[in-house]
């Protein structure tokens, strides 16, 4: 028999049209991963009832499930709801995985949180497609899960995440040069189905300021739960080579 290389299932909003692309590009050179997604049904983002239900486990576990049949090495939700739901939420979707699958689990939340906490990060500037009140709880979480101070927040206030992908990057731009004229730590963009990490390496040399993008976070905590050096991703942003940062 073949080795095969190592597989990462993710979870996907069935609205979403950016993240598997990027995914795919992001391990272009990277042979020994390849990325498997199954879609559950995700269409707005708001705190509405219907928008909140979206988001009820078993739909993603039984995609999940499916996702297993191909054998994967790990489960990634490869999307925010933690944001707003609560990371608890987050932890509890991946203890729910595991015992229906027997497979590891993580979410883009917990990765950016724990990449944050990796690189010695303390103050963020946020930029999302999202209307404010989402953008107020994600920055409660971070405050509230890992003292982290967000300094200032750009919104589009859009709720229909198919439109989050059709957001240029004239205007994701202009998004990031409005939070950046103050100083933080890093740049801390939320949402999976928003292109801006197509120019993650423009936005940080031209801003000066690393993006944590929950795309390329998610990718950088799965590497390294498959034992993949995240140094093997190249042009995808600084968290890929950062070292760890002793406390």
């Amino acid at each position: 028999m073949i080795k095969e290389p190592k597989k990462i299932g993710m979870l996907t909003p069935s609205s979403n049209t950016v993240l598997e692309p990027i995914c795919s590009k992001m391990l272009y050179h990277v042979p020994e991963v390849t990325c498997h997604y199954g879609r559950f049904e995700v269409t707005k983002i708001s705190l509405e009832q219907d928008a909140l239900s979206q988001f009820n486990f078993e739909p993603m576990l039984q995609a999940a499930e499916l996702l297993a049949h191909a054998e994967v090495d790990l489960i990634a939700w490869n999307g925010t709801s933690g944001g707003w739901l609560g990371f608890e939420m987050d932890h509890e979707l991946c203890e729910a995985i595991t015992k229906r699958t027997g497979i590891p689990a993580t979410t883009s939340m917990l990765s950016q949180v724990r990449a944050f906490k990796e690189h010695n990060i303390n103050t963020v500037h946020l930029v999302t497609p999202y209307i404010p009140e989402i953008n107020r709880l994600i920055a409660e979480q971070y405050k509230k899960h890992c003292n982290i101070e967000t300094i200032n927040v750009q919104g589009l206030s859009q709720t229909v995440n198919r439109s989050f992908s059709q957001v240029d990057q004239g205007r994701i731009e202009e998004m990031i040069q409005a939070v950046t004229a103050s100083p933080a730590d890093a740049l801390s963009v939320v949402c999976t189905n928003f292109p801006a990490v197509d120019k993650v390496e423009y936005y940080e040399d031209k801003f000066n300021i690393p993006m944590y993008d929950t795309i390329n976070v998610l990718m950088w905590e799965c590497l390294k739960m498959v034992d993949v050096d995240p140094r093997t991703v190249k042009g995808w942003g600084k968290v890929f080579s950062r070292e760890k940062v002793s406390r």
